[in-house]
């Protein structure tokens, strides 16, 4: 019954505006966070048709002591979810109800013509056509498996293997249990945008992590070599931190902060399960970090993905800032200009990625701007991914190296990424990848993004 009464306390708080879905999440204290998101995510993505069921059923007017958000949830899964696992006597409640509720699925579906349920979403728009294709991405963890073991499981499970996409447009085409290796990065995996992995075994195992494609991008342009210093500096939930770590191969040591003692104790629970090692959690608000500091005298990365306005997001909820006001922008620009010039003082740094999931130019393109006008000629912008096809905005002279990604043209939630490197008097031009994606089997020096990656010579630890 906690996950029921933890969702239907986040929807609450969704409609009474109290804060984002990631954030009432996060603060909800019910321990396991990504259980929590993937039920209210998907409950809000049916929240049309649920509401037209309630009424069709009469359910709230028969039990007039059940919360409308928790009946939602009870719904939800009872006729599109896990079909209520837990629950007592709530559970119990909504099953004396199911025939009532299923008969009303089946008119519904007649009325709109349709066979599955997801078609519902559709005539219903409960969520956008660009939310719809963007697929479901799925980061192999390399701390503990491979792809291609990873690739082999899932077809033991019956999924069907199309090997490496060659365009966007193989990624919109996936369609039922078929899957690719995406085009760009080298580690993940596409599967059609309704598949639901949160129940797989590689999932909570730690072998595979459910992350969008443009929030891959950060740890992947950082590409610190095996060995670096690394700081993330706004970590949570730690889904980019983990990716650090298997491009470091757990060696090295990376600095993870973030100011909130619950998404701290959060991103310990997902590092541990994702193999993390070499990696100090600080519970502090990254503007206060003495740069100075001999414990930082080796950092020579920093990734930086600090609070945005979260405009890009796809899968956003009613209580979620969709279209914030001049003045939110231009506190959160004022704040994000502040920790980016800051991190750009640690003074053994070398390379920095700054990516928000925002659209807006003020948090972005603008942001850049106004730092590298501060700091002169001692940073300059290095052109991530050269082929990517979404560039920054030309806001100024150079902001072609910036790259943006969005639903329409990248099948990804909308993200931004900079990538900043120290100027050395008399040094070769920057590189257009990092250190480690020549190093290692990805798209490096010479070789266009999206080439397939060498073979392994030694396998890694499989899946059982």
């Amino acid at each position: 019954m906690a996950l029921y009464s933890a969702a239907a306390a986040v929807l609450a708080g969704l409609e009474r505006g109290e804060g984002g879905l990631k954030s009432l999440v996060y603060n909800s204290g019910f321990p396991h966070v990504r259980q929590l998101y993937a039920l209210v995510s998907e409950t809000l993505r049916y929240a049309s048709v649920l509401e037209k069921l309630l009424d069709g059923a009469a359910l709230l007017q028969a039990e007039k002591k059940l919360p409308p958000q928790l009946a939602k949830v009870l719904v939800y899964d009872l006729l599109f979810g896990k079909g209520l696992k837990c629950g007592g006597r709530w559970k119990a409640l909504a099953r004396r109800h199911r025939a009532r509720l299923e008969a009303e699925l089946a008119r519904m579906k007649v009325r709109h013509k349709v066979s599955r349920n997801e078609d519902l979403l559709a005539p219903e728009k409960t969520v956008s056509t660009a939310a719809s294709q963007v697929p479901r991405y799925v980061r192999v963890n390399s701390l503990k498996t491979c792809v291609d073991d990873v690739v082999e499981f899932f077809k033991r499970q019956g999924y069907v293997y199309l090997g490496k996409a060659a365009s966007v447009e193989e990624l919109k085409a996936l369609s039922g249990k078929k899957f690719l290796l995406d085009l760009h990065l080298p580690e993940l995996l596409v599967f059609p945008s309704q598949t639901d992995l949160h129940d797989n075994l590689l999932y909570t195992s730690g072998h595979i992590i459910l992350q969008d494609k443009a929030s891959c991008l950060p740890a992947f342009l950082l590409g610190p070599v095996a060995g670096s210093h690394v700081i993330d500096a706004c970590a949570a939930p730690g889904n980019k931190t983990s990716h650090l770590a298997a491009i470091l191969k757990n060696k090295g040591q990376i600095f993870a902060f973030d100011v909130d003692p619950k998404r701290v104790a959060t991103m310990n629970t997902l590092l541990t399960q994702a193999g993390v090692t070499g990696c100090q959690l600080v519970q502090q608000d990254f503007l206060t970090v003495d740069p100075r500091d001999r414990k930082y005298s080796r950092v020579t990365h920093i990734l930086l993905d600090p609070s945005c306005s979260g405009s890009g997001m796809v899968t956003r909820g009613p209580g979620e800032e969709a279209a914030p006001s001049a003045e939110r922008l231009q506190a959160l620009a004022g704040f994000q200009r502040r920790i980016l010039s800051h991190a750009l003082s640690f003074p053994a740094l070398q390379r920095l990625v700054y990516s928000t999931c925002s659209l807006h130019q003020e948090e972005n393109e603008d942001v850049v701007q106004a730092v590298l006008q501060e700091w002169g000629s001692a940073f300059r912008l290095v052109t991530a991914f050269p082929s990517w096809p979404c560039r920054g905005l030309a806001a100024f002279s150079g902001a072609e190296s910036c790259l943006r990604a969005s639903p329409a043209e990248t099948l990804t939630h909308g993200f931004f990424v900079a990538v900043l490197e120290r100027c050395r008097e008399g040094a070769a031009a920057p590189s257009s990848l990092p250190a480690a994606a020549k190093e290692n089997p990805q798209p490096g020096e010479g070789t266009e993004p999206g080439a397939a990656p060498k073979k392994r010579k030694k396998k890694k630890q499989g899946v059982k």
